[in-house]
């Protein structure tokens, strides 16, 4: 078997509207880029893996070439796309073969022929007889024949497979046996125990999935520009800039992150359009995939009715949050402020005591390393397991110094109690009438599971069942 030494990677890149994000979404096989009709709708570059036809490869959505040249938002947009191409090994250049080819159009393949950058000459839009005359003109751009497809529909694949296969990269046959042959042997000699510590260590290598979440204007993409140290993702002083959930593979410490910018979330009430309902619907997706969620709060406007909101979402989905207080070097009484936060967690998240708070400035690139390390130190917590025997033995503390209360004269029975799963820590308590446990019971156990095994800021889930007469776990 032939095994590409490296992975190709392949920008798609064209004027706004002419079906890129479309036909990214199609290679990828998941609605991942923001599609609508507005021109403009992608504003960053995101990558993400793709497959057709047997290739993978790296395939990266790019914004809508503009032929603007100052500092407004289309020509940041711009910069951005140029940036992208530079990190390609080809470029899959769109046209919209309904439109025909535009000026624009011409400007752009006479740019491309100029930098030299390998490109695909790709004609979307082609189903029917309405985008025959649109392929023909292509031949003019001088970027060779094009392919003809149709992005929402999936026609033509095959032919966009035939223009790739020479691109991709290949190593020696005789490399690729003998690193099979390898691999084979390393397999079958691991006993259990290796392979044990193996899943261990894959475990361990696997990305930490970290969202950057918050209102519009907080400097969420400002943050992360200075996590990774690049322009990675478009900043500036319009509100609303991020629209796509922007992920970003990255390493610290040796530890491999993926970072990932939202949308700004706005009330539900000032939601304005089909776009925003899409923006905000993605980046609830990504809260639900994350493992740690940075929330960015303002520190001029600390923790008002909406980002009390995004925190009980994000502890709702079970996920462990961070806040990151932004904007703290332009703040005057920094006591009163924090004093002021600290407050407000504790009258409107007393579910979840202890949430960590670091005070940044992401312009100036304050304190990001204590905001990662606690980062790292609340995935650990919410991916902590307690042995059953310790949760037993602790379990017979509590319920000695206050007992359960009584139902129809009868004292409840705890039973017993485990931890059925992390991510967050989930435990099961056995009650003899589980449905008539006060909540406020729970509730004393839940806060004394916290404290007594240092689970600060995490979600922690109780699961009340019906227990036996007797203790499995004796």
């Amino acid at each position: 078997m032939i095994k590409a030494t490296h992975r190709l990677t392949v920008a798609i890149i064209g004027r706004p509207n002419v079906g890129k994000s479309t036909l990214f979404n199609r290679l990828v096989g998941k609605k991942i880029a923001l599609v609508d009709d507005t021109p403009g709708v992608t504003r960053d570059w995101r990558a993400a893996d793709g497959r057709v036809g047997g290739l993978e490869f790296t395939v990266v959505d790019t914004a809508g070439l503009e032929d603007v040249f100052d500092n407004s938002l289309e020509a940041r947009m711009r910069q951005q796309t140029e940036r992208a191409i530079e990190r390609a090994d080809v470029a899959l250049f769109l046209v919209d073969a309904r439109a025909g080819i535009t000026a624009m159009d011409r400007h752009f393949a006479a740019w491309l022929r100029k930098a030299g950058k390998p490109t695909i000459l790709v004609a979307n839009k082609c189903e029917g007889v309405a985008g025959r005359p649109g392929l023909l003109e292509a031949f003019e751009l001088g970027l060779g024949e094009p392919v003809p497809l149709s992005a929402e529909h999936g026609e033509g694949m095959a032919d966009l497979v035939e223009a790739l296969e020479p691109f991709m990269p290949k190593e020696d046959e005789e490399e690729q046996d003998a690193a099979d042959a390898a691999e084979a042997d390393t397999f079958f000699a691991a006993d259990d125990e290796e392979a044990a510590e193996a899943a261990a260590a894959e475990e361990e290598a696997k990305a930490l999935q970290l969202a950057i979440v918050g209102r519009p204007n907080v400097g969420k993409s400002t943050l992360l520009n200075a996590l990774v140290r690049e322009e990675r993702v478009l900043t500036g002083p319009e509100a609303g800039m991020t629209r796509d959930a922007i992920a970003v593979e990255w390493e610290w410490k040796g530890r491999p992150i993926r970072l990932v910018d939202t949308a700004g979330l706005r009330k539900r009430a000032k939601v304005d359009g089909k776009l925003e309902k899409l923006a905000n619907q993605d980046t609830l997706r990504v809260i639900r995939m994350a493992h740690v969620v940075v929330l960015v709060l303002d520190a001029d406007g600390i923790l008002d009715k909406q980002d009390l909101t995004i925190a009980r979402l994000v502890v709702e989905e079970g996920r462990a949050l961070v806040i990151a207080l932004n904007k703290w070097d332009a703040v005057a009484d920094k006591n009163a402020a924090l004093r002021r936060l600290s407050d407000r967690l504790q009258t409107s998240l007393p579910q979840v005591k202890g949430i960590p708070t670091v005070t940044i400035s992401a312009l100036k690139g304050q304190r990001l390393e204590e905001l990662l390390d606690t980062v790292v130190t609340a995935y650990g917590l919410w991916n902590r397991r307690i042995p059953t025997s310790q949760l037993n033995r602790w379990l017979m503390g509590m319920t000695e110094s206050h007992p359960p209360p009584l139902v129809d004269g009868r004292r409840l029975k705890i039973r017993y109690m485990t931890q059925v799963k992390s991510r967050p820590p989930t435990f099961a308590l056995f009650v003899s009438k589980p449905v008539d446990l006060p909540e406020n019971y729970a509730r004393y156990l839940v806060n004394g599971l916290r404290d007594s095994f240092d689970l600060p800021g995490v979600p922690i889930r109780m699961l009340l069942r019906k227990g036996s007469s007797s203790n499995p776990f004796d």
